[in-house]
Formats: structure tokens, sequence, C-alpha cells
């Protein structure tokens, strides 16, 4: 499953834009497929400066741990607390509930330079 709506990384995030200028991030369905079951979350903290392409937490599953990169330059204005306190979310509802950050974005037009649904599919096959 592949939201058409959505932007992605190569990292297997997805960014949904809410906003011109604020997006909300998480990882892919694919991504908790290959991490199983998640059992830990790292997230950054509010107000945090996030440069695309660097790392900004962690995602621990039963198998192995995951760096969570920025997709987007921005200020981290949220985070999902809940799920730090239940990260099952991230398998049971990874576009939905198991969202991880938004992100107030500095350039709204590099949220069109992220993949389409198209351009994932390719990164989904194993």
């Amino acid at each position: 499953m592949i939201p058409e709506e959505l932007r992605y990384t190569e990292e297997h995030e997805w960014v949904a834009t809410k906003t011109e200028v604020l997006v909300r991030v998480g990882i892919t369905e694919y991504a908790q497929q290959q991490l199983g079951d998640v059992v830990f979350v790292q997230l950054p903290e509010v107000g945090e400066r996030v440069e695309q392409g660097s790392p900004i937490g962690e995602v621990e599953s039963t198998k192995s741990v995951s760096e969570l990169y920025a997709p987007l330059t921005g200020e981290v204005t949220a985070v999902n607390d809940e799920a730090v306190e239940a990260p099952e979310l991230l398998n049971s509802d990874p576009y939905g509930e198991g969202w991880l950050v938004e992100i107030t974005i500095d350039d709204p037009d590099a949220v069109e330079a992220l993949l389409d649904a198209e351009g994932y599919q390719p990164l989904t096959r194993d």
C-alpha cells in the first residue's frame, strides 16, 4: 500500500503536506514490514532545527535499529508522543496514528523534489 497523496524518501519515510509550510513525517508500510515489531522510538525535541538528510531519531525493532532522517530542512514543531509511548503504532498504523514528527519547512517547493508514489514503488521490491 503506497498512498498516492504522500511524498516519499529513499530512506522509506513518508511526507504529508498539512499546510504550505507544515509537513507530517512517518515511516512507510514497507519500512515497518522490513523492521518487524517496533519496540522503541527516539524522536527529536520540539523546536529542534533539522537538516534534510540528517539523522533525527531512531526506530528500534526486534530485528534491528534504523535511523530516521529529516526528509526536509526546517524546525520540528510537533512530535508524536503516543508513538514514543506505544511504538507498536508504527506497525499497526504507519500512515495514521504512527506518524512521527511535524516539521515547519524552510522551502515549500522542496516537497515536490521528493518521490511520488510511482517513483517510490520500485524501492519497495525485494
